[in-house]
């Protein structure tokens, strides 16, 4: 059975020794406990206490007349709501942490890129001359606050979108106010007997998702990039031979990036390092689980472990001593699996306690003594190591493709500009672009999805980005690979080979979806492919959504103007009228919409045809894979002949950070 659920090597290695030692994983689980029909389907309402209300079979209503649609229409705008919370209070944090830092009171911290300061100072009409870097950092961190609390007006970024679709939002009343005003009012609107219209809730919905994807999580974004760094292409490994059987393994896993970067910093300190000698171990290992993961590894090349079905899994290979959490994606049965090994599971946000593990709560104000105490207890833990099975699997990875260095990368530092690109999708060389994010599911074969849709729009010819669990899974099958290339239709793999970039581009975590967001608003900007979002041969894939954030990313994307598909089931198949509203009626609304198709065949089917229906609307040459290549074949079979070390100088050096 285990081949049945995941196409992952090391995964499949590690469920068999799950197997022989009786562990339960959510592999496992999975297969027990059946999704309930109803309620997956969107047709169970449990908002008030005269249910819940099955409307299944003859029953159309619930007991106080509420219909189909309308409970379908709430139980979305619902999901949406408490996935735009999840990231939006991460952007909220990091806002409290750069005011902390402006002000000297964030131990540790630093203003690492003062340009993305000034960059973002200007967006948010904040003066910058003749002030101080902190000065101006506290007034980005209390301006950044004020979004989430503000009432009326509109939420300061949506002013980067593109003239035209501000002007459609206004007119459909969908900008969004203030973060936390649509996440409360679509909640109070789904309360028992308040909005019953199926659309106009959905609508909110689409409002709320706003308020996350152009307010809260790219704010979180932003705001990580003063503070950490903006990233740029580096190169490390990944999957779960990354772990390391004579060093100290620290697994850091969730999405907060105020932690795992303190992290990073006391795993380097001399005299932890020596004191990790002290104990028997030749040094200490740092590798990442889900967003944390990416975060790190887009700043500092530290190698993933895994996406989110690797959590259990690193626990049993019985070599790591700690696995420090934050919030979200964790989950409560690391707790219980973890007393069979000697990994210790540390929590360390006052939001997310779990019963079982150690709590060290991590205050930003003491940072790093908060993240030494906790690489040191790590430490402590290492001579109590038993056994261990690492699987020997690894791929290599370049990552950390922020929007600012696909403009320097394009032209340079003086003449950073998205031409280049335009002018491929122009000349049918790329035939569109697609963004592949999103969780993994235990329903569904891990990484079977996202993998095999990458596989077969890089074949043709479309430039794929990713984040969150979906860069992970590029990551470990060796998608974010230069050597990838050759996999690319000719005219992409033409693109690559001149640029030197891998055919998937590693974009970071899941509030990094706003990098998608900026890259194709500076696309329609450039012009020559439309004039706003909705005009361009472009695509949102999420093959294995797991959770409510995914919901709330994938609103914002349709309501941005993105043609959207998921995986997995709709979670408002048993309405027929919701599913029209958030395809058709959505097209019609705002140029994008949302769909389910449980086939992965079926996803990159419509998205090629959507990608090529574009090209056509634009007055852009047919898509023709046989146009280009000729020039790439010679020099690329050549390339891959050479030697690994030489294909390594030639290929990464220029961009790679070593």
């Amino acid at each position: 059975m285990a081949g049945t659920k995941s196409i992952d090597p090391a995964a499949l290695e590690m469920l068999e020794v799950a197997q022989a030692a009786g562990l339960d994983t959510a592999f496992d689980r999975a297969e027990r406990v059946k999704p309930c029909p109803i309620g997956s389907e969107g047709a169970c309402c449990k908002i008030c206490f005269m249910g819940p209300c099955r409307l299944v079979g003859k029953v159309t209503e619930g007991v106080c007349g509420a219909t189909l649609a309308t409970v379908a229409a709430r139980n979305f705008a619902r999901m949406v709501a408490g996935g735009a919370s999840a990231h939006s209070d991460h952007g909220r944090d990091l806002a409290f942490t750069l005011i902390a830092v402006a002000k000297g009171e964030g131990q540790g911290y630093q203003i690492r890129d003062v340009a993305k300061l000034y960059a973002v100072a200007e967006y948010m009409g904040i003066p910058t001359t003749g002030r101080t870097k902190e000065e101006i950092a506290l007034d980005v961190g209390t301006k950044a606050l004020e979004q989430f609390g503000q009432q009326r007006g509109e939420i300061i970024y949506t002013k980067r979108a593109t003239a035209k679709r501000q002007q459609r939002w206004r007119e459909l009343g969908l900008m969004p106010r203030g973060v936390d005003r649509e996440v409360v009012e679509t909640l109070h609107r789904t309360h028992e007997g308040v909005d019953l219209d199926p659309e106009n809730i959905l609508d909110q919905a689409m409002r709320t998702a706003l308020a996350d994807g152009w307010g809260g999580s790219m704010l979180a974004t932003d705001l990580s990039d003063i503070l950490f760094g903006t990233p740029t292409p580096l190169q490390t490994k990944a999957n779960l031979g990354v772990l390391k059987d004579d060093e100290v393994n620290i697994i850091i896993h969730g999405h907060e990036p105020t932690l795992s970067e303190m992290i990073v910093v006391a795993t380097q300190d001399p005299e932890l390092i020596e004191y990790a000698k002290s104990k028997g171990a030749k040094g200490i290992n740092l590798a990442g689980i889900c967003c944390t993961s990416n975060e790190i590894l887009m700043r500092h090349g530290i190698p993933p472990a895994g996406n989110f079905l690797h959590q259990e899994l690193a626990v049993m290979t019985g070599a790591v001593e700690a696995m420090v959490v934050d919030v979200q994606c964790i989950m409560q049965a690391l707790a219980s699996l973890a007393q069979n090994f000697h990994t210790e599971l540390i929590t360390t946000s006052p939001k997310a306690k779990i019963p079982g593990a150690i709590h060290m709560e991590f205050d930003e104000h003491r940072a790093l003594d908060s993240a030494k105490a906790i690489v040191r207890r790590a430490i402590d833990n290492y001579p109590n190591r038993g056994k261990t099975h690492i699987p020997g699997f690894t791929n290599d990875v370049v990552a950390g493709f922020s929007h600012e260095y696909l403009r320097y990368m394009q032209g340079g530092y003086y003449r950073g500009s998205f031409r280049p690109l335009n002018d491929a999708i122009i000349a049918g060389r790329i035939r569109g672009l697609a963004g592949v994010v999103g969780c993994n599911n235990a329903r569904v074969p891990q990484d079977e999805g996202i993998i095999n849709t990458i596989r077969e729009l890089i074949r043709n010819d479309v430039l794929v980005v990713v984040t969150g669990c979906a860069a992970h899974a590029s990551g470990k099958h060796g998608y974010l690979s230069p050597e990838m290339m050759m996999n690319a239709g000719p005219g992409l793999r033409e693109v690559c080979e001149a640029i030197g970039i891998p055919p998937v581009l590693h974009l970071g975590s899941c509030v990094d979806n706003s990098r998608i967001l900026t890259v194709l608003t500076q696309v329609a900007t450039e012009g020559g492919v439309g004039q706003d979002i909705d005009e361009i041969p472009a695509v949102g894939i999420c093959p294995e959504y797991m959770c409510e954030k995914a919901i709330a990313i994938g609103t914002y994307a349709v309501a941005s103007g993105i043609y959207t598909l998921f995986g997995v089931e709709s979670p408002v198949a048993a309405s027929e009228e919701v599913t029209r509203l958030i395809s058709e009626g959505w097209e019609k609304k705002v140029g994008g919409k949302l769909e389910f198709y449980p086939d992965w065949n079926d996803i990159v089917r419509k998205s090629l045809e959507h990608i090529d229906k574009k090209r056509a609307a634009l007055g852009l040459v047919e898509y023709d894979p046989t146009r280009y290549g000729q020039s790439g074949d010679l020099p690329l079979a050549a390339f891959f002949a050479l030697p690994p070390e030489e294909r390594n100088l030639y290929s990464r050096k220029a961009y790679v950070q070593g």
